[in-house]
C-alpha cells in the first residue's frame, strides 16, 4: 500500500463494530476515515458527495441494504472502490453482493485478520474474498499456450463444447476469425450454434469491442469491467440446466492486449478475470500465443501470466526461445 492519503468512508449500523474498524485501520495512518454513517440511504449520499476512494460497506443495513446501496454507489461514486464486510456467508450473497460493485468481501468474523489485506488488495484493482469461503465459490482459471491457431481453437472447441453438451453455457471473446471458426466446429461437434445463440447459453462477441467497454488509459477499470463482465455472466447463468452445470468463458481479452506490448494491462485483466471467476463459481480458459514470450523479458511475463492461472490446459511443458 502507498503512502498517499486514502479517503475512507465506514459504512455500518453497528457501532462497536465500526470502532472496530476504526481501531484497525489506526495501524495504517495513509488510511483516512473522512466519515461514518450507519444506514445505506446515508452511504450513498455520502458517497456522492464526498467521492472517497474506499467504501466499506455492511449489508445489513436499514432503510436500503448494502447490495442495492452498493449499486446505486457504483453509479454516483464510480471512482470508489467497495469492499462489503458482513456476517453473510451464503454464496448467493457473496455473487450478489460482488456483482453490485464491490470489489472484495470480508467476512466480519475473519475481520480481524482479513480487513487490512483486503483493503490493500482492492485499493490495488484485485478482488478480494475471506478465505472461508473459498470452497463455495471454487472455480478454475486456466490458460493454454499454442504455437499455431488451430491448436488454440481445438482447445477453445473441446472446452465450449463440454459446457454446452452438459447444460451449461458459454461465453466467448475473441476476433471474428477466431469466432468465425469456433462456430464452424461446435457444429462439426454436433452442436446447434444458432439454437444456443437464440436461448442465450452461447454469447460470442468481439474482443475489440469488449476491451473498450472497460479500458481507462490504457489499463482495465475494474468497476467498469465488474459491470459488463458481471452482467454478462450473470445473464448467461440463467440458461443454465442441471444442478451440476455450469458457466464458461474462453477468449483472448488479456491475450490481445499483451500481442499489443501492454503487458501490464494484460496481468491486471487476468486477475479482474481470476476474481470473476470466483465470485460466480464459473471457469475460465484463456489462449496465448508462444511468439508474444521470446527473449529474456519474454520469459519473465510468461512467468507472470502462469502465475494468475490455476492451470495450465491441457498439461504442456513450454519452451520460449
Amino acid at each position: 500500500m502507498g503512502t498517499s492519503s486514502v479517503r475512507v468512508l465506514v459504512v455500518d449500523d453497528f457501532e462497536p463494530f465500526r470502532r472496530f474498524i476504526l481501531s484497525t485501520l489506526q495501524d495504517r495512518p495513509e488510511l483516512q476515515v473522512i466519515c461514518e454513517v450507519s444506514d445505506g440511504l446515508e452511504a450513498i449520499a455520502q458517497a456522492e458527495k464526498l467521492q472517497p476512494d474506499l467504501i466499506l460497506l455492511d449489508i445489513g443495513l436499514p432503510k436500503l441494504n448494502g447490495i442495492e446501496a452498493g449499486r446505486q454507489i457504483s453509479k454516483v461514486a464510480p471512482q470508489s472502490k467497495i469492499l462489503f464486510l458482513s456476517q453473510e456467508s451464503s454464496a448467493d450473497v457473496v455473487r450478489e453482493a460482488l456483482g453490485s460493485g464491490g470489489q472484495g468481501y470480508v467476512l466480519k468474523a475473519q475481520a480481524q485478520k482479513d480487513l487490512l489485506t483486503a483493503v490493500e488488495a482492492v485499493l490495488q484493482g484485485k478482488q478480494f474474498v475471506s478465505n472461508a469461503l473459498a470452497g463455495r465459490l471454487s472455480s478454475c482459471h486456466a490458460v493454454q499456450f499454442f504455437s499455431d491457431d488451430a491448436l488454440l481453437l481445438d482447445g477453445f472447441t473441446r472446452f465450449i463444447a463440454g459446457s454446452l453438451k452438459a447444460g451449461g453455457a458459454a461465453v466467448f471473446i475473441a476476433t471474428e476469425a477466431h469466432r468465425d471458426s469456433i462456430c464452424r466446429r461446435l457444429q462439426a461437434h454436433g452442436l446447434d450454434v444458432r439454437a444456443a445463440r437464440e436461448r442465450g447459453s452461447f454469447v460470442s462477441l468481439d474482443v475489440a469491442d469488449v476491451l473498450s467497454t472497460f479500458m481507462v488509459g490504457g489499463l482495465p477499470e475494474p468497476s467498469r469491467f465488474f459491470e459488463v463482465a458481471s452482467g454478462l455472466v450473470s445473464a448467461t447463468t440463467k440458461t443454465v440446466k442441471g444442478e451440476h452445470s455450469r458457466v464458461v468463458a474462453c477468449g483472448e481479452c488479456a491475450p490481445v492486449l499483451l500481442a499489443q506490448g501492454k503487458a501490464d494491462a494484460a496481468i491486471r485483466l487476468e486477475q479482474l478475470w481470476d476474481g470473476l471467476a470466483r465470485t460466480h463459481d464459473m471457469d475460465i480458459l484463456c489462449g496465448y500465443a508462444m511468439r508474444c514470450f521470446r527473449g529474456e523479458e519474454g520469459r519473465h511475463i510468461l512467468r507472470k501470466i502462469r502465475a494468475e492461472h490455476s492451470a495450465v490446459h491441457p498439461q504442456q511443458v513450454l519452451e520460449v526461445r
